[in-house]
């Protein structure tokens, strides 16, 4: 029977993450890391927007196959295997990020189509007695596949004219799920068809946060081997800890838990994984890629003042994934977060005179303001959870 593919539903089963799951993220390491030394190697407009593309085609990667394995059980020798191939073209697809644009455009492109195509083929292949679930897989591989010609098209044309195919690729992938995955004669899905195990979504989509901002710490820790550990360099270093150590803080404070007991239970979890996971996470994975970027610009030259689009990655990074977490709570729970936009805008009301400090000092400021609101919103859980606790005594 088909359904031996399938993960066990019903009340009181939890889904864990498995161990196939952690090593598949593997690929995506190396992924996000070949992004952020993309704008590192061409701090220009142009080499941050082409970063910032390649980030959505990776994460749309990621977040799919995130999708289907919360649906099938990597336990299954056929869903295990469809995992090791999209495992194997995603690092494909990851080793020709560099050179998307130039010489590995054929490989990047083909990776990427092989990837997406392939998985939801094999989808449709392995729900042979699930119709419900089938249908929507028959969908994905129709948006898939239009996209995909888009794509390899794209790939035939050189440099940046490539995006004139390939942005409205990425335009087609990301309008497919609002969508419902419409195929003629066969309608749309709806949400409510997608029977997804909200907690071991958050989970997957948490794993992806603690990747990227592992990244960081492994792009500012080899940077500052590299430096030479001098005085400067180790406070450079801690800044730049601090500053990711808060940005976990705020992803993972009080509203990580209620936003996991709020999938949990939630009549639609399928809207809110597509709504504020699948969509509303880019911004913030971006802003954490961005301010991985900052600290290697601080250690690399601490005593020098940021000019230009180095100083807008070191300000906007955080001042993004403050806007996107913002976006994210208010969606799952409705909090409006006024400290995290007020933060956010300082940030960017800044940049025109942040030039004439040092990188050190603007790290050191940008590092305190996200401590200072981690640390507020942290008192006002833990009072919050006082008074709801005196009440009920």
């Amino acid at each position: 029977m088909t359904t031996r593919h399938l993960r066990l539903r019903g009340e009181g089963l939890r889904q864990p993450i498995t161990a196939v799951e952690l090593f598949f993220d593997l690929v995506y390491v190396f992924a996000v890391t070949q992004l952020s030394h993309l704008i590192l190697d061409d701090l220009t407009v142009a080499g941050v927007a082409r970063a910032a593309f390649l980030l959505v085609v990776v994460w749309w990667a990621w977040i799919y196959t995130t999708w289907m394995v919360n649906w099938f059980d990597p336990a299954s020798p056929h869903v295990r295997t469809v995992l090791t191939g999209v495992m194997l073209v995603s690092l494909l697809m990851a080793a020709a990020l560099p050179g998307a644009f130039g010489d590995d455009g054929w490989l990047f492109a083909a990776a990427y189509v092989v990837l997406q195509v392939g998985r939801n083929v094999a989808g449709v292949a392995l729900l042979r007695r699930e119709p419900r679930l089938r249908g929507v897989f028959v969908g994905l591989v129709g948006w898939s596949v239009a996209s995909g010609a888009l794509w390899l098209a794209g790939a035939a044309l050189p440099g940046d004219r490539r995006l004139l195919l390939w942005i409205p690729a990425v335009v087609l992938e990301l309008c497919a799920p609002v969508a419902g995955y419409w195929l003629p004669g066969r309608g749309r899905a709806a949400t409510t068809d997608y029977d997804i195990e909200g907690g071991h979504f958050c989970e997957r989509c948490e794993g992806f946060i603690i990747i990227a901002l592992g990244e960081s710490i492994v792009v500012t820790g080899a940077t500052a081997a590299a430096a030479g550990l001098d005085a400067t360099t180790v406070l450079c270093l801690a800044i730049a800890f601090l500053q990711t150590a808060a940005l976990w803080w705020l992803y993972f404070g009080a509203t990580a838990g209620h936003a996991h007991a709020i999938m949990c239970s939630h009549a639609d979890p399928g809207r809110l994984a597509r709504d504020a996971y699948t969509y509303l996470h880019l911004p913030i994975v971006a802003g954490i890629i961005a301010s991985a970027v900052a600290d290697d610009l601080l250690i690399a030259h601490p005593g020098e003042a940021l000019h230009g689009v180095a100083l807008a990655v070191v300000l906007g990074g955080p001042a993004l994934y403050l806007v996107g977490e913002r976006l994210f709570r208010a969606r799952v729970t409705g909090a409006t977060d006024l400290p995290r936009l007020g933060v956010a805008a300082l940030l960017l009301a800044v940049i025109p005179v942040a030039g004439q400090v040092s990188a050190l000092a603007l790290s050191a400021g940008v590092a305190t303001l996200l401590l200072t609101v981690a640390v507020w919103e942290g008192r006002q859980a833990s009072l919050h959870l006082q008074i709801r606790g005196g009440g009920g005594a």
